[in-house]
């Protein structure tokens, strides 16, 4: 189970300082994306997005993979979105390592923060809905349902990496089961990408509208998968 808050602080003196790191942490979130959408607003349009990222030359991988890790923290950016960029620009293999990198960096990052600061930073980092939907989640359903949930796409994945860090697993386990159960959806999304790049426009689209309707399916139906998770550890 979750730690309560005295037992996530040693003292005062450190929750304070938890709690203004994540106050400033949220301040920072926020001044970027305020940035994003005033000054780079292409970076919510894929095709925009392919030819900013493209322009780097050389150093375009390292763009890439910065952007998807910022999309897990920060979420101004849908990760399919720049998964699909990865496979245009790279192809399906190159494409599929960078992009993936960035997933779990990012996911790395978020497990992280919720780790170092604990509970008040999640509750200043997550929307409060998720917060009070998928509070415990984590921790109860354990490895097998994590895997489950991460693996259906349109569920709430990202915020499930910041209340990773609230359990007692430790990063390189749950990096591990973020890498299995995120791969498939986001491998054929880049996969997708590269089918573009090369013109089969159609085989493209029919595997971008597969993801969109599992992503959209399991969206709408993400507390019913929640509960018979639960209901399946339990």
């Amino acid at each position: 189970m979750f730690q309560s808050r005295t037992q996530v602080f040693s003292s005062r003196t450190a929750r304070r300082r938890g709690i203004l790191g994540a106050v400033a942490l949220v301040a920072a979130v926020v001044l970027v994306s305020l940035v994003i959408r005033q000054y780079a607003p292409f970076i919510l349009d894929a095709e925009s997005l392919r030819a900013w990222i493209d322009q780097f030359g050389v150093f375009a991988p390292v763009v890439l993979v910065l952007v998807q890790a910022a999309q897990v923290v920060v979420a101004p950016v849908p990760g399919q979105v720049v998964a699909l960029v990865s496979g245009y620009l790279f192809g399906p293999v190159a494409g599929s390592v960078y992009s993936f990198v960035g997933v779990l960096l990012g996911s790395a990052i978020a497990f992280s923060l919720t780790k170092r600061f604990g509970r008040p930073a999640a509750e200043r980092l997550l929307h409060e809905d998720i917060l009070d939907r998928f509070d415990e989640f984590v921790d109860s359903v354990g490895l097998p349902g994590l895997f489950v949930f991460v693996l259906i796409p349109g569920l709430p994945d990202d915020a499930v990496c910041f209340l990773g860090g609230l359990t007692r697993w430790r990063l390189r386990t749950f990096l591990a089961v973020i890498t299995v159960g995120r791969l498939p959806a986001y491998a054929v999304t880049v996969y997708a990408g590269g089918e573009l790049a090369t013109g089969r426009v159609g085989f493209a689209l029919a595997l971008i509208g597969l993801v969109v309707v599992a992503s959209v399916v399991g969206y709408c139906k993400q507390d019913s998968i929640r509960t018979t998770i639960e209901r399946f550890r339990g």
